[in-house]
């Protein structure tokens, strides 16, 4: 059958458009493709062809009240891998381990970060030693994919002696990287885990910079792509403290490796913390980097805990030195002045329904009054003491003078201490016919359900040492605030600071401890415990009528508070003996 000519010409026609359409769709395609397009692709081939190298940032440099260094940054090494996929990263990590020790949790962890963030360089060593660097350069031919960089290391150049209220730093984990609060952290980034470190973390920490590399198809670094310039990185600014380094040394020297316990020194009109202790301690250095399982383990296993804050985490009965505040109490309610003296005197202890409550001398004191019972830390006057202001009025009084509550130091991780709220508690812990009031027999001489940090009497001597208000700790001054805790008169605080020094006398339980020329005035305690060995307590200020300085020690199992007391007193002596510190220059930034 043959066509016809119109129709000859009219499928010509259709072809020629559908060629046409054809190449229309191609020069389309081409022109999307090579210039639509073309910042896309490049952009896509520069990132297959470039890699981002994280630059660490230094952290702020902690400084104390007078310009010395407490952590500061030096020179170190990271070791990060460049790698494709899973596959070849483990690969050349057990390669890596023939040379240097790569333990199989070391390797795991370094692929658990390759699968957060695949893009960015796994670190491998954090805290690389020279030896280690050494022998990698030495072998870097074999691993092109190896990334060896200078990072800022933080250092900790006092050790245990700064350790209860330095912190460490530490890698972030997965759990922190998927939270809120680290919203812009990457993996591998080191924050601070205790202490300053980690309270001040969003001070301390610096801004991250970034070079860039030039890769192969297989991961492998070819060249520095000088085609990109650096971002550098910005070290975060110095944060002064006002820790008294001098005096956080000696404190520490003075524990050394044998006692245990902690101590607290405050500025009482201002609540700068002086210094902080808790013996033993623990190397922060040790912990930059990773901690090694070996000195955890050894940390862990030590009976005295190291790793258990003592000044601010641990809760122990007052013992006498809670006395002050039974006094306070009496006096603000009028139940008893100076000069009152207890119906029944002191013969070595107080009979009390069908239970006879010792008192800590078994010779007795006689008759006393609140001023000599303060002096000689008489229990047989304070049981009275007690009743006489009765259990709700001491509850009550308690909660005001913020027994139940945290200090409020600008640390991590203090603990609550513990006071009864109301007579209430006592119902619903033991029932309503569960117990007697006996209980606030315990109470006013510090023992039974009254535990406190050294931390919390530490602050509640510092309204003893000036006119009625607590001050606030602060170991970087952020907004000083004291509160009045004490409705006493000046001349009610100034008898009590009268009694108070009796105590550092001879006529006192602490007059050993006595410091020539200063009038230290404090009370002592010792504190019957879980341990079977008391704890020694100490805690009080000088000098007495224009206080520069309040201590508060607890030293475990130390058996007798003029133990305490004698520490105590060493270290005002100290602080207020020696030559003035003159002041260093601070730099502004991070350094190293």
């Amino acid at each position: 059958m043959s066509l016809h000519p119109n129709d000859i010409h009219r499928r010509a026609r259709s072809a020629s458009l559908m060629v046409a359409l054809a190449l229309a769709l191609l020069a389309a395609g081409f022109f999307r493709a090579q210039v639509v397009q073309s910042a896309q692709y490049q952009l896509s081939s520069e990132r297959n062809r470039l890699r981002e190298v994280p630059l660490p940032a230094a952290r702020g440099v902690i400084f104390d009240r007078h310009g010395e260094i407490i952590a500061e940054n030096i020179p170190g090494y990271s070791v990060s891998i460049l790698s494709p996929n899973t596959d070849t990263l483990r690969s050349t990590l057990q390669r890596l381990s023939g040379l240097i020790a790569l333990p199989g949790p070391e390797i795991e962890s370094a692929v658990r970060r390759f699968g957060r963030d695949p893009n960015r360089p796994t670190v491998v060593l954090s805290d690389a030693s020279f030896d280690q660097v050494s022998v990698l350069e030495e072998h870097r031919t074999e691993f092109p994919s190896l990334i060896i960089q200078e990072a800022p290391k933080r250092r900790y150049p006092d050790g245990a002696a700064v350790s209860a209220f330095v912190g460490y730093t530490g890698e972030i984990n997965e759990k922190e990287l998927n939270s809120a609060k680290f919203s812009g952290y990457k993996s591998g980034q080191q924050i601070g885990r205790a202490g300053l470190e980690k309270q001040y973390e969003s001070r301390l920490r610096g801004i991250e910079g970034s070079r860039f590399v030039e890769v192969d198809a297989r991961g492998r670094v070819v060249r520095d792509a000088a085609a990109r310039p650096d971002s550098n990185a910005i070290a975060a600014p110095a944060l002064r403290t006002n820790i008294d380094l001098d005096l956080q040394r000696f404190i520490a020297n003075y524990f050394g490796d044998s006692l245990v316990g902690g101590v607290v020194a405050i500025e009482p009109s201002t609540g700068a913390v002086l210094a902080i202790h808790s013996a033993p301690g623990y190397d922060p250095n040790r912990f930059v980097g990773g901690v090694r399982a070996d000195y955890y383990r050894q940390l862990t296993s030590d009976g005295r805990q190291p790793l258990y804050n003592k000044a601010m985490q641990g809760r122990y009965p007052p013992a006498s030195t809670f006395k002050l505040a039974t006094a306070a109490l009496a006096l603000e309610a009028g139940v008893a002045d100076f000069d009152t003296r207890m119906p029944q005197p002191c013969t070595g202890g107080y009979n009390f329904g069908s239970r006879y409550f010792r008192c800590w001398d078994k010779k007795g004191h006689g008759s006393l009054t609140l001023t000599q019972a303060i002096a000689k830390s008489c229990d047989t006057y304070f049981y009275q003491l007690g009743l006489r202001l009765q259990l709700s009025r001491l509850l009550a009084g308690g909660v005001s003078l913020k027994f139940r509550e945290k200090s409020g130091i600008d640390l991590p991780d203090e603990t609550t201490p513990q006071w009864p709220y109301a007579v209430e508690y006592f119902d619903k812990k033991y029932g309503a016919r569960g117990w007697t009031n006996a209980v606030t027999l315990n109470l006013s001489i510090g023992q039974g359900e009254n535990t406190q940090t050294i931390l919390n009497m530490a602050r509640f001597y510092t309204a003893l040492a000036t006119d009625g208000r607590a001050s606030r700790p602060e170991v970087v001054t952020q907004s000083p605030d004291r509160v009045p805790i004490l409705k006493l008169t000046t001349a009610q605080l100034e008898g009590l600071r009268n009694a108070m020094a009796d105590v550092v006398s001879g006529r006192g339980t602490a007059g050993s401890a006595a410091i020539q020329g200063v009038i230290l005035a404090g009370k002592t305690g010792t504190a019957q415990n879980e341990t079977l060995v008391d704890h020694a307590w100490f805690v009080g200020f000088a000098p007495k009528d224009d206080a520069k300085i309040v201590v508060a020690v607890m030293l475990w199992q130390g058996q007798h508070g003029y133990a305490a007391a004698r520490i105590a007193s060493k270290v005002v002596e100290h602080y207020l003996k020696r030559p003035a510190i003159q002041p260093a220059d601070i730099e502004g930034g991070g350094g190293n």
